[in-house]
């Protein structure tokens, strides 16, 4: 078995399906890109909620006691956080 192999074994056993996962995601993403509020989001952040979404699905589709999940949650958020303009 390849290291790519063991590699997608491993979130397979994880996550499930990488199937279900994307259509998880992909709804998640259809979702916030439809209000008018996405266009007025900087790259930064359109991108961070992009990754979240990912991570929920992941969470969603089989790995919801998986700390690293959340933790980047949290991380993407603080991303997003820190490039937000300051009152």
């Amino acid at each position: 078995m390849t290291m790519i192999d063991q590699t997608l074994a491993e979130r397979g056993s994880r996550y499930g399906d990488f199937t279900v996962h994307a259509a998880i995601a992909q709804k998640l993403q259809d979702d916030m890109r439809r209000p008018e509020g996405w266009e007025r989001l900087c790259p930064a952040h359109k991108q961070a909620l992009t990754v979240i979404a990912d991570k929920i699905a992941r969470i969603l589709s089989g790995g919801p006691e998986y700390l690293d999940n959340w933790h980047d949650i949290q991380g993407y958020a603080k991303l997003a956080e820190d490039r937000c303009a300051r009152d």
